[in-house]
């Protein structure tokens, strides 16, 4: 089964918590705070392996999740950090956040990397907050929580060359003479359930990667048929041989099928009609074909938009052409850049944006406070509620933050009681 698109959650793993722990040994007098940092959580990477081709592997297991990092132990003892969770994509996978759409990275090169959840720092030990007024302090923090992201993942074949068109007009055929894929070829419409690929190597030693686009008909752009699952394919190629059946068997107007195919590309994406396209008439050993050409050539040079394409005929049956096809297409890869016509989406880490965000946010719910946002409820995971003087250092963070002001503003009252997470306290002016 030929899967291409998917959705899997992913988490990257906790920090490991920092601890508590003075030195008490013999001879060793004010030994002071020992506790240890909390190892680093593992991360989720994508890797790109050569030895995959579809995304079957994440249709039985959708979750993905890292281990956390260890604890921190005494006479400051770091924990161990945790390995990161490697999965393997295949080449021409793109990455995006299932809820914003945002593309995350273009997974194209073997063995490129993708961070997609990163892991959680592990958190301090005692030692670290020692000082003059405070030497034996109490306090520690408990590990950054790793990232969670639901992760959409879509896979768009890599190849140089595609060859598109309406059902049953040669392409399968096409691609089993000048490759050795062995595409499933019969009679009627809808052979090709899935993208075929095949390696076209020429006697000069240049060689390029062809596949068969399936299920192209009008409408496809809108989801008729197959060719709105497999129109993505599309974009990756740079080239596009587009066949056009002369037998006058399956089409009987090749041009009006002809500009329909393109219709739905640029519906689809204008942008691929900039893809350099060179037309291909098959089946041009059946009888009454050259007369259907010359219609055919006739109807192209009279349309402006199409008038100066290339044309080159052939007969996969026969063979006839086929030579002068495939070294034509490759000195047109030649002379094309590397770089894709259709750019993706990606991420400028270059700029940053400085929202106005307070971090977090006050609801009343039934004389209830529940304060949320990411800030506030990372600093209360990362905070040791078995010590008070953990707690008091986050009711510092807490006032630092304008929380207490918020409240107040809000109509808090002392001895209300105000929620984070599963966390219940009172407020106190």
């Amino acid at each position: 089964m030929f899967v291409d698109q998917v959705k899997i959650d992913v988490k990257a793993g906790n920090g490991g918590n920092g601890i508590v722990a003075f030195r008490r040994e013999k001879f060793v007098p004010n030994g002071g705070p020992a506790g240890g940092d909390g190892g680093r959580g593992g991360s989720v990477v994508f890797k790109v392996d050569s030895g995959m081709r579809t995304l079957m592997d994440f249709r039985y297991k959708r979750k993905f999740k890292a281990d956390p990092g260890r604890n921190g132990m005494n006479k400051q003892m770091t924990g161990r950090s945790a390995q990161d969770l490697v999965i393997g994509v295949p080449g021409g996978t793109i990455v995006k956040d299932a809820e914003t759409g945002e593309v995350i990275g273009d997974l194209v090169d073997v063995d490129q990397e993708l961070v997609v959840a990163k892991g959680g720092r592990g958190g301090r030990g005692n030692m670290h907050f020692a000082s003059p007024r405070n030497p034996a302090p109490e306090i520690s923090e408990n590990g950054e929580p790793g990232d969670e992201r639901m992760i959409s993942l879509e896979l768009k074949v890599l190849a140089d060359v595609g060859l598109i068109g309406f059902p049953s007009v040669g392409k399968s055929t096409l691609l089993s003479v000048v490759t050795s894929a062995k595409p499933k070829i019969a009679e009627y419409h809808f052979t090709t359930l899935v993208p075929n690929l095949g390696m076209v190597q020429l006697d000069n030693g240049k060689d390029f990667v062809i596949a068969d686009i399936p299920g192209l008909i009008e409408g496809a752009s809108q989801g008729v048929g197959l060719g709105f699952e497999f129109l993505r394919h599309v974009e990756r190629t740079k080239v596009l041989l587009h066949l056009v059946d002369m037998s006058g068997i399956t089409e009987i107007e090749p041009f009006d099928n002809f500009k329909k195919i393109n219709n739905e590309l640029r519906k689809y994406n204008p942008a691929l009609m900039e893809r350099y396209q060179i037309i291909v008439p098959t089946k041009m050993d059946v009888s009454g074909a050259d007369e259907n050409l010359k219609e055919f050539t006739e109807k192209l040079k009279a349309d402006s938009e199409f008038a100066d394409t290339e044309v080159f005929p052939i007969s996969a049956i026969t063979h006839d052409g086929l030579q002068n096809l495939m070294k034509r297409t490759a000195e047109v890869l030649e002379e094309l850049p590397d770089n894709p016509l259709v750019e993706e989406e990606t991420i400028d880490s270059q700029n940053y944006s400085y929202s106005e965000d307070k971090g977090f946010e006050i609801n009343n719910e039934d004389g209830l406070w529940v304060i949320t946002g990411p800030k506030i409820e990372r600093l209360f995971k990362m905070t040791d509620t078995t010590h008070d003087e953990s707690m008091l250092r986050f009711a510092r963070q807490m006032r630092g933050m304008g929380i207490d002001d918020e409240l107040r503003s809000l109509g808090a009252k002392n001895g209300d009681s105000v929620q984070i997470l599963d966390f219940v306290f009172e407020f106190v002016e």
